[in-house]
């Protein structure tokens, strides 16, 4: 995503010729996009994006799981004597 804000800022600041990006080629300031593209491929192909989200879901899960344990008056851990 940092490289979508990047892109984004560039290219409103060579659209309003603001400040040394008005001076730059559009293929500089629209280069942003292109990494963002290639790190999303990356992370694509390397399993790292399925990664993140099966973790996402476990939390959600565990979350989920305490939640309803904690509604029940269950602690999940037993007295002993």
């Amino acid at each position: 995503m940092y490289f979508v804000g990047l892109g984004l800022i560039l290219v409103v600041m060579k659209y309003m010729a603001y400040g040394p990006v008005a001076d730059w080629s559009w293929l500089l300031v629209l280069s942003p996009f292109a990494g963002a593209m290639a790190w999303w491929s990356f992370a694509d192909r390397s399993g790292l994006t399925a990664k993140r989200a099966m973790q996402h879901e476990q939390q959600r899960r565990q979350e989920r799981i305490d939640r309803n344990r904690a509604n029940m008056g269950i602690t999940g851990k037993r007295d002993r004597k």
